[in-house]
């Protein structure tokens, strides 16, 4: 298992490409956010997904959550992009919001999401993944740390957790490892399923805004 350092490489050039090579080699590796270590797989490599829930123990039934880069990344997913949605992603896209979406029933969607009835993604505010991920395309990410336990503050924790499973580590240094919200969006609503580093009320008031300007 191969660890690189942010802090040791000031262009990140070294490290964005290994990372990029070893998932598009159909690696899972350990990745900084801006909220907490990712354990991270191409979406369409359904061994290196398979390798991601055996990894955190997370059961089959729960799907994974995406990471991307960029709103034309999200729209690329097919989903329904609902006025709340919206409200949200100007507030804190990029940032520590996740939203379940559901789909556009006209849009197409990639392949590895036609079993799905909704999909959970988030742009995360952090430089090293804002460069990446437009280079892998859209990448599923889950908490780098067994399923139900507490998330992992530091790399050599995240590599405790899931070393056999893991060929690369990106070192970021300590996060702060507060989880994004979960804000389910189907069907043009705005529900809050986890909270996290965004409040309720910072989430409510933003849409009392949003609805306010409407």
């Amino acid at each position: 298992m191969q660890t690189l350092h942010l802090d040791h490489q000031p262009d990140q050039q070294d490290a964005l490409a290994a990372a990029a090579a070893a998932l598009r080699a159909g690696q899972v590796i350990v990745l900084p956010t801006d909220t907490v270590y990712g354990l991270a797989a191409l979406p369409g490599d359904a061994d290196a997904v398979r390798r991601v829930y055996l990894a955190k123990g997370r059961p089959a039934g729960l799907p994974l959550p995406v990471l991307a880069g960029s709103l034309e990344q999200v729209r690329q997913l097919g989903v329904e992009y609902s006025a709340p949605a919206r409200a949200l992603a100007a507030h804190w896209w990029p940032g520590p919001l996740t939203m379940a979406f559901g789909f556009s029933p006209t849009a197409a969607r990639p392949s590895w999401l036609s079993d799905r009835e909704e999909v959970a993604v988030r742009i995360p505010r952090h430089a090293f993944l804002l460069a990446l991920l437009p280079v892998t395309g859209v990448l599923l990410v889950t908490s780098a740390n067994p399923h139900g336990s507490v998330t992992a503050p530091t790399a050599e924790e995240a590599a405790s957790y899931l070393a056999p499973h893991v060929s690369l580590i990106v070192d970021g240094g300590v996060l702060d490892s507060t989880p994004s919200t979960l804000v389910n969006v189907r069907a043009g609503g705005a529900v809050i399923e986890r909270e996290g580093a965004i409040t309720a009320a910072d989430i409510a008031a933003a849409l009392a805004e949003a609805n306010g300007a409407a």
